[in-house]
């Protein structure tokens, strides 16, 4: 199976999966001579027991190729640092993502933030749960952390989805960057002169062998933080509803049983992985699967093809409640393991119970069209109409 057997997906629309399922069966280690965005030949792991091999093992499978693609838009990132190095910087930001130093947030920003989105339209009987909701949610909460006024949100939704794509569109990612940066810089001066009880704060007064972190560092990080934590949970959050809202019986099984909320959040995570890629490159000659990877080649890991796999998941193209509990890969795992995973938890948690609770008779608006879940790297819904008791 080569590169020239695969059918061509569009980015924003496409549906990956039976092209994923494919390669499992015949080829799972799949081989292309170059691809959109690289001229080298470059290789996709699709199959759950490579993809963990590929992330733990950092010295094999660097993630400095990050630097090179997203770092044009991003800048000096976490994600494209190795061994010692990516350890110290991960500490210095690690403890404001532990789960127990975000229970705080949950009070004072979380559940004050998905009550007043639905104050907006409670009263109608009827919304669009992206984009009444979703869209908002997540990237407020993480404005909040991070220490951005929550006024402006919206634009920084535009950012975030700008800087994500860049690779698609170099000139609107460059200038989404550099108005970013733009707009951070006065924020990040002054939490030098009147520290602040947020992130930024943690940031420009942190120290590693008693230096601080350069702006070049500060900012590739905000401009890491921000996109991801918003993107990534307002895509999972749709994925979830939508599960939950064309499984009927199940949604009432939950609303009926809150301690479920935990188990639809780990299916969605597994069965729609908002984020379906991860990129890797191979520092040195290896092979995965019997098939030679000579250095320097990229290597995608398929997580969303990963979290499929019917060698580890039965019936893994399905959501479904009641399965065994095993672990996925929608984080990632090894070093690399997303920072971020508590607070999407959280944030999914949360959002989720609130719903539940403040739209009674929760259901799809049988007078629009279904909710959709598709996108090739990214994949969510981009509408969701419902109705409820007002």
């Amino acid at each position: 199976m080569s590169d020239t057997d695969l059918p061509q997906l569009d980015f924003f629309t496409a549906q990956p999966y039976p092209t994923w399922e494919r390669a499992r069966r015949e080829c799972p280690v799949l081989h292309y001579s170059s691809s959109d965005f690289d001229a080298r030949e470059n290789f996709s792991i699709t199959k759950f027991g490579d993809a963990e091999k590929v992330m733990r093992d950092w010295e094999t499978f660097s993630s400095s190729i990050n630097g090179e693609v997203i770092g044009q838009y991003m800048g000096d990132l976490i994600l494209a640092m190795n061994g010692p190095e990516h350890r110290q910087y991960r500490n210095l930001v690690a403890h404001a993502f532990r789960a127990s130093a975000l229970e705080r947030w949950d009070t004072d920003v979380v559940v004050p933030l998905i009550h007043r989105l639905i104050d907006k339209f409670q009263a109608d009987g009827k919304a669009d749960l992206v984009v009444q909701v979703t869209s908002k949610y997540p990237v407020q909460v993480i404005c909040a952390i991070v220490g951005v006024p929550l006024a402006d949100f919206e634009q920084f939704h535009q950012w975030a989805e700008e800087i994500n794509t860049g690779p698609l569109d170099h000139e609107r990612g460059m200038a989404a960057s550099l108005a970013m940066r733009a707009y951070l810089e006065p924020i990040v001066e002054s939490r030098r002169v009147q520290p602040e009880d947020d992130l930024i704060t943690d940031l420009v007064t942190a120290e590693i062998d008693g230096e601080k972190l350069t702006d070049e560092k500060i900012y590739g990080f905000l401009r890491l933080l921000l996109p991801a934590g918003a993107e990534t949970t307002f895509r999972t959050m749709g994925n979830a509803l939508t599960a939950l809202l064309t499984h009927p019986d199940e949604l009432a099984r939950v609303t009926a049983d809150r301690s479920l909320v935990p188990e639809v959040i780990e299916e969605t995570l597994r069965w729609e992985t908002s984020v379906t890629m991860t990129s890797r490159v191979a520092a040195k000659d290896t092979e995965v699967e019997g098939v030679p990877i000579p250095a320097g080649c990229p290597v995608s890991v398929i997580v969303g093809s990963a979290n499929h796999d019917e060698s580890r998941f039965e019936d893994g193209e399905e959501w479904k409640l009641g399965r065994p509990a095993q672990t996925h890969l929608a984080f990632g795992t090894g070093p690399h393991q997303c920072l971020g995973m508590h607070l999407a938890r959280l944030e999914l948690r949360t959002g989720l119970n609130v719903i539940l609770d403040r739209l009674p008779n929760l259901r799809l608006d049988p007078d629009q069209p279904a909710p959709v879940i598709e996108g090739f790297a990214f994949r969510g819904p981009t509408s969701i109409p419902v109705l409820f008791d007002a």
